[in-house]
């Protein structure tokens, strides 16, 4: 390998003129290294470039973009199969296919009934509602004893019944039996003068 080097040499003398020489030097060029694989009992000389380990351009697989299909909500409906009707007690795809038993409040069981727990009404091994926290026999009392009308109608009689109780005393109470006492002069003098607040007089209004 031929490698040049340029080498510039300035004189300052006088009238002189700037030369550059060029300098080539020859470097040997290094044997390539070789490696010896024994392929059964005889040896073959490989070169180290050759025996290297390159990795495959064509092994190397591009990697792809994945295509994300839209659909509308209408195409969804028309290619979907036909819609099942579901009862009330069904309730797939939530509890793992768990069937709830009927939704029934358990203040409305029997509480005479031969019951395995009687407190809370309920079987050995009978299986419970997901909403067993608001229909168990702890949860808050549903009233049913009164109609929403026939429960006005009774606050409203209520009501009419106390202020014409309060009309009738009033009506009916008798007066005082005796009269407030009056001072001669309303004690004007005696409680500070004309300015004063004086006490009930002769002919004052009750």
């Amino acid at each position: 390998m031929l490698l040049s080097f340029a080498v510039q040499k300035l004189r300052a003398e006088e009238g002189s003129t700037k030369k550059l020489h060029l300098l080539r030097v020859e470097i040997p060029r290094r044997p390539p290294r070789t490696i010896a694989i024994n392929c059964g009992g005889s040896f073959k000389m490989f070169s180290r470039r050759i025996a290297a380990a390159r990795p495959l351009r064509a092994s190397i697989i591009p990697r792809q973009t994945t295509l994300i299909s839209q659909r509308c909500a209408s195409q969804a409906a028309a290619h979907s199969g036909p819609v099942l009707p579901l009862t009330d007690i069904e309730d797939p795809n939530m509890n793992g296919g768990y069937i709830n038993p009927p939704r029934i409040k358990r203040q409305f069981r029997d509480p005479n009934a031969d019951w395995w727990d009687k407190q809370e009404r309920r079987n050995y091994g009978e299986p419970v509602h997901e909403d067993n926290d608001i229909l168990g026999i702890f949860s808050p009392e549903e009233y049913t004893h009164q109609k929403v009308g026939t429960a006005g109608f009774q606050f409203g009689l209520f009501i009419l019944s106390v202020l014409g109780l309060c009309t009738v005393v009033g009506m009916m109470y008798p007066d005082k039996q005796s009269a407030p006492r009056e001072f001669e002069g309303g004690l004007e003098r005696e409680l500070g003068g004309p300015t004063a607040v004086r006490a009930r007089a002769a002919g004052d209004p009750l």
